[in-house]
């Protein structure tokens, strides 16, 4: 299931385009993990503002959007501005932070073939969460939490500040994003105040692991 180098970003990012799309469930689908003002807030403030300014400096720094995808420009972001970096990986984030999501359920957890390589590489289930949690939870001040699939065919677990990600070329953590958790304080504070753990806690319950699993098993 190893991806080539040349590819990594690409396998099932192609719907994630250059402008902002349509939230896939209503703004209540998530409660009680994440409340439906935090959901609309989130979406057509925070997400929508890195969707225009991505816009903006795509036009000022002349790239040729129908020859060039979002993942593709993030894996040489190092060429582009801050702004570039900060909006590319903005949207982008939330893009895939959108289709991760799920109306909640107890007992959610993944299957398959993505669970069989979690156990290979965390020895657990459980051990994977706790260190996933442990990752997102001492990310200090704003940032992401991720589950990777590295070139050489592992799973491993890391953050990244602001709104960098895995796959761009100057990220320390580098890698396919299979599944990524948002823990800037927007996501979460309008319920969950600085309460961040039970934030963490409460989304393991929400997680589309039909599409984290999509993600995983397209490689």
């Amino acid at each position: 299931m190893a991806h080539a180098a040349g590819t990594t970003g690409s396998i099932i990012d192609e719907d994630i385009n250059w402008t902002q799309q349509p939230l896939p469930y209503g703004y209540n689908a998530i409660e009680p993990v994440v409340d439906a003002l935090t959901m609309e807030i989130h979406y057509t403030k925070h997400a929508a503002a890195y969707a225009k300014s991505l816009g903006e400096a795509v036009k000022a720094e002349n790239v040729n959007t129908s020859n060039t995808t979002v993942p593709q420009l993030l894996k040489n972001i190092s060429k582009y501005s801050a702004k570039m970096r900060n909006n590319a990986g903005g949207h982008y984030n939330h893009e895939l932070f959108w289709k991760s999501l799920r109306a909640p359920m107890e007992g959610n957890a993944p299957s398959g073939k993505l669970a069989d390589q979690i156990k290979k590489d965390f020895n657990s289930i459980e051990a994977f969460q706790n260190q996933f949690n442990e990752a997102a939870k001492t990310r200090f001040g704003s940032g992401w939490a991720w589950l990777v699939h590295t070139n050489d065919n592992k799973l491993v677990i890391g953050s990244t500040p602001n709104q960098d990600n895995p796959l761009m070329d100057l990220s320390e953590l580098k890698g396919f994003p299979v599944l990524g958790l948002d823990v800037w304080e927007h996501a979460y504070y309008l319920k969950y105040q600085n309460k961040r753990p039970d934030y963490i806690t409460a989304w393991w319950k929400a997680i589309n692991w039909d599409f984290v699993q999509q993600r995983y098993g397209k490689m």
